[in-house]
Order: structure tokens, then C-alpha cells, then sequence
């Protein structure tokens, strides 16, 4: 995938790599974007600069001017369990809950989200309401532009070669201030946006005396909503004023139709989804959609990889540069794998195939490993990743309650999705001893199985959660 993979230990040493190799390298830290437009060889960097070694760069932190920073490798779970970000940037946690699966948001960064710049990435529109600005940085120094001016057209941004982001910021929300995110999606999970809405407003009392709406997939770029945001100034939020905002923000959508949706069909979803968000804000809803305790599946970690010193942080491919990792509790050395996937390296050169390659694109979950304790899709995180972390497959669970249920419940039919679903099922009850239904499903939001219907993998579980606390 690339012929050299650094894994720097200050942001300075990243800055100097990407000004040496410029336009031939990649900052990568979730991945999950990235790996992918390699596999379609929509992008064919030769270096590889992992950040996610840094220490602190996946803070979230309010600073004195009340303004909120999100570092360059907080990923998406991250924001979610962010009180701060709950309390006064909810919008974007409600995009961040509908990315993707856990396993996904486990790995993939708010700033990588930003960079691959597709009008349908859902933190994009609420950034913009939220009226964000991106710091980039290169070896000559930083510059501040606000998100807007940084997209140039559909994946197209003002970065240049030798840049990187390196924070992201935006004010707090305020006591008078209020926020939401809707998203039309063709399922309830793993889904791109056919639309997305986002909405942000300044009250004084009932009255709404500043508007902010930005549409996502509904242009080349996200959008604003100009007409309906000067419409709702000094107005009370009255089903006809809502109806009315909705009809105004339909006429910037510019959308295109493609598989997911018509652009008619857009464009008359956005006078819906418009209206939803508006509703929810004035009748105070819009955070029952997001859970209070959302599943994760961090285990038993506090979600953030742990920041490590190395000393070997350069792996190229055509080398014997050696991967030294920790395997189901067993220390390996694994050569001949720095160009590989993790899972592509516990299949063939560590002989482990019990995660499965089910679509090689995030999809499907078999391929669920724990990467130093919290769930990730090893289709989607590179093999070098794992030098100096410590990782468990399936082959890394003996007898657990799970895997027993499974058994007893006949939740398993071909097999082959089983793995990935006794890992999550495993991660989510050492989360989550007694889950709920609701629970369960989070935790398997990204798992598709074809054979059983899930009633009795659901079942396995929640009896599985039964037995541990029978036992404790």
C-alpha cells in the first residue's frame, strides 16, 4: 500500500516528514478513508506518516475565549463521550453517533472526516453551523481559515502538500444557544447521507434572533441556508414559521442524483429534514435520539490509545524492518508485513484466521480484533499499527459466556460472521455488564450477519450478560 511508514513521536518530526516527502505522503491516523482510496487506487501516497503515536493530539479542551479544540486524532467515539461536547456541542455529537459503526468511530478522526471532503461526511455541516475554523500547519508556520474558505469542491480542499490539521475550533455553544443534527441515511447504521441537516440557534427568549443551517449532500460542498436563516430572525418557531424555513432552505440545495437518491428527492428531503431539526429545537427533543450511556466498545479502556515513545518508528516495505507486537498475550516479531493490513498480518503471517475478511471495506464487522483494548476493524488499521500495541482476536477468548450462549441459542449458522460478533458482544459486556436490547444493538450497529436474523444472537447476549452477573 505504501513503500514507507513512519510513526513519529513529536508533531515537529511529523511536519518535518511531510515537508521532506510533500505530495507523496499521507497523514493517517483512523484510516478508515484512506485504506480504502488506496484499495480503489483513488490515491497511491509511497509514505505513510501515522500521528497516533503523538501524545495529546486527540484532546478535546475549552480554552479561555470559550472556544472548543478538537485535536487532529480525537476521533469520533471520542466526541461522543465528551461531556463538554454534549453539553456545548451537541451538534456535533449527534453527527459523530451516526458515523458509521463503533468499531468505525473507534478509529476515525473529526479532522480525517474533514480532509476527504465529501459534501456527504456528516461532521462537515455541523462544523460550519457551529462556525469552526481549521488550523493547518506546516515547517513554515500556521494559518487559520474558517472551514468554509478551506473546501475548494468535492474532495477537493485548501490543503497543501506540506500541511496537516492540527486543531479544530469553534465556539461553545452558549446558555441561549441550542443545536441539532438530522440525517437521512437508506438504514439506521453504516449509512452515507442522501441528506443531512444541521441547525444552530441564538434565542432571546422565544424569539430566534440568529439562525445558522448548513446541508450536507445537497451540493458540491456543504451549504448554507442563507434565505431560511434571514427568514427566522426575530420569529417565533410556529409550525408555519418551521414549514415556511423548510420550503426557504430547499433553494440551496444544488443536489445531484446518484444511487442513494434522486436530486428531486433531495431537495425535497431537505425541506423535511429542515423542518425535523427546527421542531426538535423548539420543543426541546433534539437529544433523545442519542443515547445518555451511548455503547462504545471501548471494554474496559477509557477509549484513548495510549500515546507511546518509539524508537523504531520507520517501517518500509520491501524490508525486514520488524513489527514487535503483543498477540493474545504472547509477544511476536513479524517481518515481511509493513505494507500489509492487520488483518491481512494475523491471517498470513501470524496464522490466526479467525477474523475474517467479509468485505475489506468496514462493512460487515467480521474482521473485529481489540487494538490495545478497544474494538477496531482490522481491515482498516495497518499492520504497523500494531508495533508496540497489543492486540486480541478471537483466538484471544476462551470460554466466555458469549461464546457459550452462542452455542446454546444456535447463533451461529455459516460462522463466518461469528468472530466479529463475539468480539463485540465481548467488548460490550465488559462495557456494559447488564445491557439493555437497545444496548446490544449499539454494540452490533457494525456486524451483519446473513444467516440467522439476529433474534438469536441478540438473545445469546443478553443471556450471556445473565450468566457473568449470576457468576459475579
Amino acid at each position: 500500500m505504501w513503500k514507507e511508514y513512519f510513526s513519529p513521536n513529536t508533531l515537529s518530526e511529523a511536519l518535518q516528514l511531510l515537508d521532506k516527502y510533500q505530495s507523496r505522503a499521507r497523514i493517517i491516523a483512523g484510516g478508515t478513508d484512506l485504506i480504502l482510496e488506496i484499495q480503489r487506487h483513488v490515491r497511491k501516497p509511497e509514505v505513510a506518516i501515522d500521528i497516533t503515536r503523538i501524545e495529546a493530539l486527540d484532546a478535546i479542551t475549552l480554552d479561555d475565549d470559550d472556544r472548543i479544540h478538537i485535536g487532529p486524532a480525537a476521533t469520533h467515539n471520542q466526541v461522543v463521550g465528551s461531556a463538554l461536547c454534549r453539553e456545548r456541542a451537541f451538534p456535533l455529537v449527534k453527527a459523530c453517533w451516526q458515523v458509521g459503526s463503533p468499531q468505525i468511530r473507534n478509529r476515525a478522526t473529526v479532522a480525517g472526516n474533514l480532509v476527504t471532503a465529501s459534501p456527504a461526511n456528516d461532521t462537515i455541516a455541523p462544523l460550519r453551523a457551529l462556525d469552526a475554523e481549521i488550523v493547518l500547519a506546516s515547517v513554515d508556520g500556521e494559518r487559520v481559515m474558517p472551514l468554509a474558505e478551506f473546501f475548494k469542491g468535492v474532495r477537493k480542499t485548501a490543503l497543501r502538500p506540506n500541511e496537516m490539521v492540527v486543531d479544530v475550533r469553534f465556539p461553545a455553544l452558549q446558555p441561549n444557544q441550542v443545536g441539532t443534527f438530522e440525517k437521512l441515511g437508506l438504514r439506521k447504521a453504516q449509512a452515507i447521507s442522501v441528506v443531512s441537516v444541521a441547525a444552530v440557534l441564538t434565542f432571546d427568549g422565544a424569539t430566534v434572533t440568529d439562525a445558522r443551517i448548513t446541508l450536507g449532500s445537497a451540493a458540491p460542498t456543504i451549504v448554507r441556508a442563507t434565505d431560511a436563516e434571514q427568514f427566522l430572525r426575530g420569529k417565533t418557531l410556529s409550525d408555519a414559521v418551521i414549514a415556511e424555513a423548510g420550503d426557504l432552505a430547499k433553494k440551496a440545495a444544488n443536489p445531484i442524483s446518484d444511487v442513494r437518491g434522486s436530486a428531486e428527492y433531495r431537495r425535497y428531503a431537505v425541506g423535511v429534514y429542515t423542518r425535523r431539526a427546527l421542531q426538535s429545537l423548539r420543543d426541546g427533543t433534539e437529544k433523545d435520539t442519542v443515547p445518555v450511556h451511548p455503547v462504545m466498545l471501548w471494554g474496559d479502556s477509557d477509549g484513548h490509545f495510549p500515546p507511546r515513545r518509539l524508537d523504531e518508528n520507520h517501517h518500509r516495505a520491501e524490508s525486514d524492518d520488524a513489527i514487535v507486537t503483543i498477540v493474545n498475550g504472547e509477544p511476536k516479531v513479524v517481518r515481511h508485513a509493513n505494507d500489509k493490513t492487520l488483518l491481512r498480518m494475523l491471517r498470513e503471517d501470524l496464522h490466526l484466521p479467525g477474523s475474517k475478511e467479509g468485505c475489506a471495506e468496514g462493512e460487515c464487522g467480521a474482521c473485529t480484533v481489540f487494538l490495545d483494548g478497544i474494538a477496531v476493524l482490522s481491515c482498516l488499521v495497518p499492520a504497523t499499527r500494531a508495533h508496540h500495541s497489543e492486540i486480541i482476536t478471537i483466538e484471544g477468548i476462551d470460554h466466555h459466556p458469549v461464546q457459550e450462549e452462542f452455542v446454546a441459542e444456535g447463533a451461529a449458522q455459516c460462522g463466518y460472521c461469528t468472530p466479529g460478533f463475539i468480539m463485540s458482544g465481548v467488548s460490550l459486556l465488559t462495557e456494559t455488564p447488564s445491557p439493555t436490547t437497545d444496548d446490544i444493538k449499539q454494540g452490533f450497529a457494525g456486524n451483519l450477519c446473513r444467516c440467522t436474523g439476529y433474534y438469536k444472537i441478540i438473545s445469546a447476549v443478553e443471556k450471556a450478560a445473565k450468566t457473568e452477573e449470576e457468576g459475579a
